[in-house]
């Protein structure tokens, strides 16, 4: 899917609930539900 180490990963929009989400990964957009998001871990 793009999600690397090292990738960058920006916040496109989120849905009115939360659910879901939408993130620009290496140029393309990626919508993620909620439980999936939970899934995946960001470091800075």
């Amino acid at each position: 899917m793009g999600l690397v180490k090292g990738a960058y990963i920006e916040v496109v929009r989120k849905a009115p609930l939360g659910d879901p989400m939408e993130f620009l990964v290496k140029g393309y957009n990626l919508s993620l539900r909620k439980e999936e998001c939970d899934n995946v871990y960001v470091s800075t």
